[in-house]
Order: structure tokens, then sequence, then C-alpha cells
């Protein structure tokens, strides 16, 4: 039987056993469209290409699954290219499908033309231009593969219109090999054997936990090798969930904006063990100053990581679940020692910046995590207030902290609380984010009722760009320029116009019964937390200082 490229395209996806498109529709994707309409898929309906991108990572990094995004050729398209290149960033294993134009007049700058290819190369694992409808089963198979294996990344299916439209014979490969792409998951022995006699040499140790343990599914074996070797555990921005925070071992997140007690360890160690971390620039600071009295142990599924920021002493590629395991044979078991009654000793020396005279912001997060008990699932915008999350909420389990890491996207954090809550419906998913951040996708809450999506919504209210004007008043000596909003929108009857419900707050005492109310609300909600522009995320790092040389905490 003959069926369209766009039927078998529809078909590969659910032999992929793909649920959940979301998506935003267009003239050169509509044969893709109209043959969903015999599918069993779900799509979703986002308010703008870029949700739909930002949804499908958020769904990925909740579901452990592929997200799937799709839109229409030309400014569709191009829309999505910011969803694409934060989960490149971040790791994150999404297939973004585009419609194009005919085959016949690719080049001649048609209408809604646009080589989206070429445009996204540099931030996709890897990308097709469809040219024989016969190729289809093959690319989705091969796609799918490419995202999900070794290290995670996005993948871009372009599908011209007369491609979608060509009738073929469907046949789906069983399995499928590519010659130059066989990631290397089993760590070498020998490596595993030298790194595992560093760490019964050591005497002060560190792990750092990157996001690949909360990829890999790792966390056990972390776990299991910190407390056999007693050994302190720091988390990147993009690990935080990988090790629970109420552990005693639990340092904080080191960086920028990493917690004292977390950058201090790492300063004095004498041996880092990084796994699934990629050593970027906000997380080690000052290249010279990251453990300069420490030999590195680095274990990574991407060999072109190892050694790309910092020099190693150790390097293991492979899967970091299957290598730690491995290293946990030849750990010897020790108790407590000096070294750890220095590290509890560095977490006594962090002070908190509260001041009751106004609406402060750690309080919020603070007493949202403790009413939730660290166990919702949290996405964020980028920003102070994605900050103070990470710095304040104890998170006790991975794939619990969303946000955007590595390409610092504002407007990420809605549509990724929309894809989340649909990969675990039965958890709470609440958006933390700011009032710059927020106004860049909050149509998505359109998204949320549409699809009768509980996500909360906790919001900070400054009027500005709290952050970049904390970099400007370090940077620019105090001269503010474009952070300040001399409008903002009533949030609450905003949201309340979309038919959520919606409370605003400006005192202290008020924060528990808003909390309160939050979590008991079955429905979607909005907490509009009034909070003063001035207030800095510390401690902080500054440009060319080492990670311990932090000011303000």
């Amino acid at each position: 039987m003959l069926i369209t490229g766009a039927q078998a395209l529809i078909k590969s996806l659910e032999l992929e056993k793909v649920e959940i498109i979301f998506g935003y529709p267009g003239g050169a994707i509509l044969p893709v469209y109209d043959s969903l309409n015999h599918s069993e898929i779900k799509h979703i309906l986002t308010r703008s290409e870029q949700g739909a991108a930002h949804a499908a990572s958020g769904y990925a990094r909740v579901s452990g699954k592929v997200g799937v995004c799709m839109a229409t050729s030309g400014p569709g398209a191009t829309n999505l290219v910011t969803g694409i290149a934060t989960a490149y960033m971040d790791s994150i294993p999404i297939v973004a499908i585009t419609g194009q134009v005919s085959t016949a007049v690719i080049g001649r700058d048609v209408f809604q033309e646009v080589d989206i290819t070429g445009a996204t190369a540099p931030f996709t694992k890897h990308n097709y231009l469809i040219k024989k409808a016969e190729d289809i089963p093959r690319i989705i198979k091969e796609a799918f593969f490419i995202a999900s294996t070794g290290r995670p990344g996005p993948v871009l299916i372009d599908l011209p219109k007369d491609i979608a439209d060509t009738k073929i014979e469907f046949e789906y490969p069983k399995k499928i090999t590519l010659r130059g792409y066989k990631p290397n998951i089993i760590g070498h022995p020998l490596q595993i054997s030298r790194a595992a006699e560093a760490i019964n040499k050591a005497k002060r140790p560190v792990i750092c936990a990157g996001g690949g343990i909360n990829t890999a599914g790792a966390e056990k074996e972390l776990k299991k090798l910190a407390e056999k070797a007693h050994i302190p555990v720091v988390t990147t921005l993009m690990g935080t969930g990988a090790f629970s925070a109420k552990h005693s071992l639990y340092m904080g997140m080191i960086g920028m904006h990493g917690i004292s007690s977390a950058n201090k360890t790492v300063s004095v160690s004498d041996l880092i063990i990084a796994v699934g971390a990629r050593f970027g620039d906000r997380a080690t600071g000052k290249v010279e100053g990251f453990g300069p009295k420490a030999k590195i142990i680095h274990i990574d599924i991407d060999p072109a990581e190892i050694g790309k920021n910092v020099q190693v002493h150790i390097p293991i590629v492979g899967d970091v679940k299957q290598i730690l395991d491995e290293m946990i044979k030849s750990v010897e078991l020790k108790g407590s020692t000096d070294w750890n009654k220095y590290t509890d000793g560095l977490k006594e020396e962090c002070f908190d910046d509260i001041n009751d005279s106004y609406l402060n912001p750690v309080e919020v997060i603070r007493c949202l995590s403790n009413k939730t008990k660290g166990e919702v699932i949290i996405t964020t915008e980028v920003g102070c207030h994605q900050m103070w999350a990470a710095q304040h909420y104890e998170f006790t389990k991975p794939r619990t902290f969303i946000s955007s890491g590595g390409l610092g996207t504002m407007g990420y954090g809605l549509p990724a609380a929309i894809g989340a809550q649909i990969a675990q419906e039965d958890n709470m998913v609440i958006n933390i984010c700011g009032d710059g951040s927020f106004q860049m996708n909050l149509t998505e809450m359109a998204t949320a009722i549409e699809n009768n999506l509980p996500v909360k919504i906790v919001l900070f209210n400054n009027r500005g760009l709290g952050l970049v004007r904390q970099l400007q008043e370090f940077y620019c000596e105090k001269r503010y320029n474009q952070v300040h909003f001399s409008f903002v929108p009533d949030f609450v009857k905003l949201t309340e116009s979309y038919g959520i419900k919606a409370v605003r707050i400006k005192k202290p005492e008020e924060i528990p019964k808003a909390i309160d109310s939050l979590i008991s609300e079955k429905g979607p909600f909005l907490l509009e937390c009034m909070v003063d522009i001035d207030k800095n995320v510390y401690p902080m790092v500054l440009n060319g200082s080492s990670i311990n040389d932090m000011i303000g905490g």
C-alpha cells in the first residue's frame, strides 16, 4: 500500500513510540498536520514555535524520552532556533521537524523559505534536509538514535512540501548503522583503576556532579560513591538535584553565584572528581584558580569536553553510570575524617541576607521548599530568581530542576513547565520567574489552560531586569541603562484574563498563606511577589576572579 511522505513521517514517529508533539502549523508543514488527523499522537498547540521547542525540552528532561517539536518553514523554523540552541547547550534530546518549500524552488527565495539546516548546523547534533520520500523512515530512526545516545542533543529534520506529498512503499528499518558515530559507553578499565587509586590516596577529595548525572540516571551510583568514601559533593547548576540537598555530604552549587561552602571546598581540595560536568566558565571562574592544588578526574560521555576548559589528570570517557558502578568496587570504605569536619564547618560560615522590612525572594523560595519538601518539579526562567532558586530550594530528586544553563534563555521556564507537567501529570510543577523573563513567553498560559495543566507560577516582580542591573552595578559603575521598566502590566489582572487564579503579596508575613494557596489550588495559579530591584544575588564572583574570591557572602 502506498502512503505519502507525510504519512510515513507520522507512522515512523509512532514506531518510535512518540506520544506528544509540541508545535505550530503553517503552509509548508500542512501535509504532516493533515496526517496527524489519523494518528493517536497527541499534538499540543503552543502559542509560539519557541514555546514548542522549550516545551519539548522540558518534556524530555523530566521524562527521559526524546522531546518532539514541529513548525512550518521560514519564520516558523527560525522561531525554533533559540529552543534548539538551548537544548544543544544543555545536552537535551529533542527532534525538531520543520516544513520546507518544494525542492524545485529551494534557493529561489520564495515565500517563507529559509535555509534552516544551514542555520542550525552549528548547534544541532545533526540535521537533515530530506531529498527523497523513501528516506523518511530511515532518517526518523537515525534522528532518534542520534538525539538520545552518547551525549544527547537536538536533531533537526527539514521536510520539503513536495517530498511530504510523494507516495512511497513504507518500510521501517529494524536497525541502523552509522559510520563514524559509535558513542563510547564503557570506560577504560585502567583509567577507572587509576581514578579509584587516586580517590583512595586523596586527603581532601570532592565530587563535582554535573547534568550528566541526571541524564544518565546515575544518582544512586553517585550517592553510593560519596557515602562509601565519605566524599563531599558539589553540583553545577545543571547538576542540581543529582545529589539530595538534605544529605550531610552536600556542599551546594559551585560557580559565579555558587554557595560559599561549595566554592571554598573546591578551592582547597586536592582531588576533584568531575562527573558529567563540562567545566563551563560560570562554574569554574578563573580557570587558574579552580582547584589550584587539586588533581582532576574527569568522567564524561563526550570526549570533546575532556581537557577543553581545564587540565585533566585522569580522563575517563564513557557512560557515567557504568563508570561509577565499576569505580565503586575499588574505592576503599572510609569514615568521617578531618576533611569532613572542615567542610561541615564551612556550611556554618554561610549567613542569611534576610531583612524583614521588605519582601525577600530568598524567604519565598525557602518557604516554598519547606512546604513542598523539595519534591516538586521546579522550572525557572533566567535571572536573579534562577540563582535564588538554585541556591535556596532544597532539591532532593534528580530531574526536578529544569532551567536553561548553557545558553541562559529568558522565556524558557513557562513552556518548559508545560512540557514537564505533561511528562509527569501527577507531580506539581512550579515555574519560578522574574517579570522580565515571564513577559517573553507569558502567552503560554493559554496553552496551560487549553490543556488543563495545573502549572503554578511564582513571579518575582521588581519592575526591571534585576540581574542585568546587578552586572551594571559592578561593571558599569552603577550607570544603569535599559534595566528599569517604566511600565509593567497588572500581572494579576492579566493572569485572571486567561482564567487563572492569581494573588499578589508585598509583605513578609503574607508569604506562608500565599504559598499554601498556591499548593492547594488544583488548577494553574500565579503568585506575584513584589520585590526590590536593588536586591542582588550573593555570593558573586566577578569576572577574572577565582570562585574562592566571592563578594557578599
